[in-house]
């Protein structure tokens, strides 16, 4: 992995990400110590886990061009696409909704297309095959050889970029929690933990699928099972990207709280989570926990914008 140095020296990454306790009465009438682990700081176009889940598939794709999925708003897409302008390799976007192809480029797709990635609309059943051999294939075929990096960036590499997290926050919390889509995150993050520690995962989709989805990624990181870590799965809200009036509320009252503009679709879940937790008594007092911020809202509205 002979990039990295590279990776390092063109896109300066703010890491070790700071960690910053933020006082809050709710959890400190329990007893419990919040931390915000500003990882929204490392890089203003690969924010957050986006930095640690690509960098290592960077490397392996050595300047070959990557090709990727994501849905109409993706995160993952719009990280991708900047990393290829900044570094000076093709990227491809697979996009979930052949519909797309035939209406004006949303904010999101525009600015990954402007960041020279070209972008691939497939129907929804298609898409939903899109790690099967035959699907791989076809597209491929159309776009010749290529880096494969699955949607929201998670697979092996990705794991073990993540546990980078896990060392930074050694000694420094006893519960470090994070929002999942894909699980890549929490399988790094949970195995780069001190013994005694603790990784604590808040879904932000439904379906119960992320916990089989953790245990893959961290076999075929590691070999086996790796740290500590469970799942709080009560916090989706009714669905991947959706809130509610509560939830803008609890984020707005965050943000108002601690001056920390709050990002709805994992970010705020997650908070919410933690804060719910605290206020049931779930941390034992003396905990200190600490809420992974893993990217910032999307213009002054902060709406519900991303996709993994």
């Amino acid at each position: 992995m002979t990039c990295r140095p590279r990776l390092d020296a063109l896109l300066r990454p703010r890491v070790p990400s700071p960690l910053r306790e933020a006082h809050d009465q709710r959890f400190a009438r329990h007893g419990v110590r919040l931390f915000l682990k500003r990882d929204d700081l490392i890089h203003p176009d690969l924010p957050g886990n986006k930095w640690r889940k690509l960098a290592p598939n960077l490397e392996a794709a050595a300047g070959r061009t990557v090709l990727t999925f994501g849905g109409a708003y993706s995160n993952h897409l719009r990280a991708t696409a900047a990393a290829g302008r900044l570094l000076g390799f093709p990227t491809i976007g697979v996009v979930r909704g052949d519909e797309l192809a035939h209406r004006p480029l949303n904010p999101s797709l525009a600015r990954c297309a402007a960041d020279g990635m070209r972008l691939h609309f497939v129907d929804r059943t298609t898409y939903r095959a899109k790690g099967s051999p035959e699907v791989l294939t076809g597209l491929l075929s159309l776009f010749g050889d290529a880096m494969v990096i699955p949607e929201g960036g998670s697979n092996a590499l990705a794991a073990q970029g993540c546990t980078a997290l896990g060392r930074e926050l050694s000694g420094a919390v006893d519960v470090a929690a994070v929002a999942c889509g894909t699980g890549g995150t929490l399988a790094g993050l949970a195995a780069g933990l001190d013994p005694g520690q603790r990784a604590l995962g808040v879904p932000v989709v439904g379906g119960g699928f992320l916990a089989g989805e953790v245990a893959r990624l961290q076999r075929e990181a590691f070999g086996s099972p790796a740290g500590n870590w469970t799942l709080e799965e009560h916090f989706t809200f009714g669905g991947y990207a959706r809130t509610t009036p509560e939830l803008d509320a609890f984020a707005a009252d965050f943000e108002d709280r601690h001056g920390l503009p709050v990002e709805r679709v994992y970010v705020a879940k997650l908070l919410f989570a933690l804060t719910a937790l605290a206020g049931e008594g779930a941390f034992a007092p003396g905990t200190r926990v600490a809420a992974v911020v893993t990217g910032a809202p999307d213009g002054p509205h902060r709406g519900p914008s991303a996709s993994r």
